[in-house]
């Protein structure tokens, strides 16, 4: 009867540590588990920083500046475009497990970054399922602004496309840019919709800039 009390005190205390805990304490990159507006309309920068902030927070990482990895084009208030990698420091970045996933701008946009179906996680160490693995950027290859219809009238419409990338790095047997985790393909829309269509729920990539 002991033992048997023993055991049951320690799946409790391992409950509550697992819901407790939190991620790992140098976690500095997330996907979002969830979405942060209506299909493309994200309220603009502003409003997917703020998202992957209160996600964070909520996941127990209350201390770090978090950017969404967005790029956006240059338009009547925008003088200029905005390129996802300049947002977002300069590493290194760690995953909610705290598995480093690139130790630096250029690892992260060459092809030895960690990103993957079971390093590309969410805020609370969760994978992203295959079917939403579309995550929104608006970006190329090397983490600057796409040109053209890709960033849902920078992010604030769901009006457009948007240029996803694949969290996993899986796609259609031999078409390369799939397997590309920040510029897979364009979106059928922005709508919440269109989205699904291809493959997206809306999630985005957090970055901690510290």
């Amino acid at each position: 009867m002991i033992q048997a009390a023993y055991r049951s005190v320690g799946l409790v205390v391992v409950a509550v540590c697992l819901a407790a805990c939190g991620p790992s304490p140098n976690m500095s990159f997330f996907v979002t588990s969830r979405p942060a507006g209506d299909g493309g309309n994200l309220g603009g920068l502003a409003g997917a920083d703020a998202h992957c902030a209160a996600l964070a927070a909520a996941s127990g990482s209350h201390t770090r500046t978090w950017r969404a990895y967005l790029s956006t084009s240059a338009d009547s208030t925008h003088p200029a475009a905005i390129n996802a990698r300049d947002r977002i420091g300069n590493g290194p970045w760690f995953n909610a497990k705290g598995t480093q996933i690139a130790a630096s701008l250029d690892d992260l946009h060459g092809p030895g970054n960690k990103l993957g179906g079971t390093t590309s996680l969410d805020e609370d160490g969760h994978s992203i399922v295959a079917n939403v693995h579309d995550i929104l950027t608006g970006s190329n290859t090397d983490g600057t602004a796409a040109a053209g219809d890709v960033n849902c009238r920078n992010w604030t419409s769901t009006q457009g496309h948007a240029l996803v990338g694949h969290s996993n790095k899986a796609g259609a047997i031999g078409d390369a840019r799939a397997k590309s985790w920040n510029s897979a393909h364009l979106s059928d829309g922005c709508t919440v919709a269109a989205l699904q269509r291809l493959g997206s729920a809306g999630l985005l990539y957090c970055f901690a800039l510290d």
